[in-house]
């Protein structure tokens, strides 16, 4: 989406929000390159940036010069001017961490809770947030983001099965999330978010055209096209877990039978009896096929092989795919490997989630929803700031 500031009435903390993303995208960045960027104009674009200066959220850096002259002032996210949460909940349990603007993961916090009842879990996640933001006494908390199983909102494939929680269906996610939290809060689906924190903190930040396979209780996928999650409709891209590979397979709770998570998952791989070894040589052909679909299909840089999967895991299983099939991926000009192991490892996860509340309270979409609803709730740039 392209950053363009607005002259409308209310329109000043809009484009507050649209300064300091272009500052966060494209920093270190110069106060002309950024009225360039948004179509502002360099006066405004400098009134808004001492402000964000003054509020602890930029900084102004100054190189030495090399010659005649200063050269010019660039500005940068001040990593710790801010604060997000992210937060897993699987059926496993629930992951927190508090990450700062730079995306390093600066607290962490985890609770085993199998299943956990929606009440059990926020009540959970409300003390693991107070708990990790008590250590950073006086910091600022922008908002909290949650990664969950998906899909949402399909009736014979949402919250059914192993890889989801039993008595999620119609619970009000981000309400309960800001109650128990008293954050500005956002969620998405896991495979969406680990894939987003892989490309700001792993192997995506040097490709804008890759798909990220989540290894997780179940099998996900991301498209990540120009830097962007490919959504679909209704936010549902992805479930390439649920497409049926093996006929007359083994039932899934999705409905279908020989569902490709059924054979390639990490609840795939507590069914099998035997060890790693083993497993992934007897999953290898379906898996080489999974993989040549994916490369027909979205015509990626690379894929990369991510998610809860541990890394010894995941190069295993990079390794039963050789040789690779035959597809549109299979290019002798190419200059990345087809597949890829994630560098972000389980943190990705809760950096994709914290990003996602970074984005959702900061980027230009935000500060349309902000100026609609300005007399009812505030300026969030300038609260927020931690308990002591």
């Amino acid at each position: 989406m392209a950053l363009r500031g607005t002259n409308q009435e209310f329109g000043r903390p809009y484009n507050r929000r649209i300064v300091l993303e272009s500052v966060r995208r494209f920093g270190p960045i110069a106060r002309g390159d950024i009225a360039r960027h948004v179509g502002l104009t360099v006066q405004t674009v400098s009134t808004i940036v001492r402000e964000l200066e003054e509020q602890g959220y930029i900084l102004s850096v100054r190189e030495e010069p090399k010659g005649r002259g200063l050269p010019p002032a660039t500005l940068r996210i001040n990593p710790d001017g801010g604060y997000a949460v992210g937060i897993h909940l699987t059926p496993l349990g629930i992951d927190a961490a508090l990450i700062n603007l730079s995306g390093d993961v600066v607290e962490d916090a985890h609770r085993s809770a199998p299943n956990a009842a929606p009440d059990d879990a926020f009540e959970a996640i409300g003390a693991m947030v107070s708990e990790m933001t008590r250590r950073r006494p006086g910091s600022r908390v922008i908002g909290i983001g949650m990664a969950l199983p998906g899909p949402f909102g399909v009736e014979p494939m949402s919250f059914v099965g192993p890889t989801t929680m039993v008595g999620w269906r119609d619970v009000l996610l981000r309400e309960r999330l800001s109650a128990a939290t008293g954050l500005p809060a956002f969620f998405e689906n896991d495979m969406a978010a680990a894939a987003m924190g892989e490309r700001l903190y792993g192997f995506g930040a040097k490709h804008s055209e890759y798909y990220y396979l989540y290894f997780g209780v179940g099998l996900g996928g991301a498209m990540l096209h120009d830097g962007s999650v490919l959504r679909g409709a209704w936010g549902n891209a992805g479930e390439i877990g649920h497409i049926p590979v093996v006929p007359g397979g083994e039932p899934c709770p999705c409905g279908n039978r020989g569902c490709l998570e059924r054979y390639i998952s990490l609840d795939a791989r507590s069914r099998w009896s035997g060890d790693d070894t083993g497993w992934v040589a007897e999953v290898a052909p379906v898996f080489r096929n999974a993989i040549a679909i994916i490369e027909n299909l979205f015509d990626p840089e690379t894929i990369v092989l991510g998610g809860l999967a541990s890394p010894a895991l995941l190069e295993r299983l990079a390794a039963s795919l050789e040789p690779l099939l035959n597809s549109v991926s299979a290019r002798k000009d190419r200059t990345t490997p087809r597949i890829l192991v994630a560098q972000g490892g389980q943190h990705a996860v809760l950096r994709g989630a914290a990003a996602l509340a970074v984005s959702g309270v900061l980027s230009p979409r935000f500060g349309q929803i902000f100026t609609a609803k300005r007399q009812r709730d505030g300026d969030l740039l300038k609260g927020g700031d931690i308990a002591a």
